[in-house]
């Protein structure tokens, strides 16, 4: 069992709220279930940009500080980012390609071994894309697993001096995964505006509390706009969601794959 903590917290948690709230759920799992919280196996992870320990007592033991653990497949970093998360993810989909690399290189129609890789390489891969925050360096790390795939499919060596223009006309493909990925990000992002959800709200940066960084609320917003392509603004965005049908005509494949000029 871990526990998240929000950044903004005492290094040594007392009488305060947090502290209240382990009492309740510590109180409540022995009540309705009989059980015990095995502290041994509890771990306390704070996530801040600047993550610091803090210091939680259960029964006089003070409970472990850990700065990344693995939840549900996804693996959770104490400084909020996905790298960590997107690369774990990347090197399970090129061990699954290795696994079946006889089929992905076979002389099967390269229509059909497209498809293959998109629909069993890449899905493993952007597993949970959707709540990902990528910097360029994530994207351009996507891209190179991208190209990857495709030199893989091709037999290409990196010692053959291909450049990727030239795999990407080979394969008859451009540049596909930040395109899929925005897709996705529509999709769910629609799914949460249409609903009265605590993600909404969170979206909205509507949370009781106070915070020190005031500019964040439209920090989030405006790289929610970023990721769907739209300077419209919000409150528009809110609308449109409603109308699902023209949602999904809108952003189901309207973002367009990434085109990459030949500066030659």
């Amino acid at each position: 069992m871990v526990g998240i903590l929000p950044g903004k917290l005492p290094r040594t948690i007392g009488s305060s709220k947090l502290s209240r709230v382990k009492s309740i759920f510590y109180d409540y799992i022995d009540s309705c279930y009989g059980m015990e919280m095995n502290v041994g196996k509890t771990k306390v992870m704070r996530i801040s940009r600047q993550p610091s320990p803090v210091t939680i007592m259960i029964d006089q033991k003070q409970l472990e500080n850990v700065e990344c653990f693995k939840y549900l497949g996804s693996v959770l970093i104490n400084d909020g980012r996905c790298t960590c998360e997107m690369k774990s993810r990347i090197a399970m989909a090129k061990a699954a390609f290795s696994k079946k690399k006889t089929l992905f290189t076979s002389k099967l129609d390269l229509s059909l071994r497209k498809k293959l890789i998109k629909c069993y390489i890449w899905n493993m891969a952007l597993y949970g894309t959707e709540t990902w925050t990528l910097r360029a360096a994530d994207q351009k790390y996507l891209e190179s697993f991208e190209m990857w795939c495709w030199r893989r499919m091709e037999k290409i060596s990196w010692t053959d001096h291909v450049r990727n223009e030239k795999v990407l006309l080979r394969v008859n493909e451009q540049r596909n995964i930040l395109h899929e990925i925005r897709k996705r990000k529509a999709n769910w992002i629609g799914h949460i505006l249409r609903r009265n959800c605590l993600l909404k709200q969170v979206i909205k940066g509507k949370i009781k509390g106070k915070m020190e960084v005031t500019r964040r609320r439209e920090r989030r917003r405006k790289k929610l706009l970023d990721d769907l392509k739209d300077r419209r603004g919000y409150s528009h965005l809110k609308e449109e969601a409603l109308d699902r049908p023209m949602w999904m005509h809108r952003f189901g494949g309207g973002f367009g794959p990434v085109v990459r000029q030949n500066t030659e």
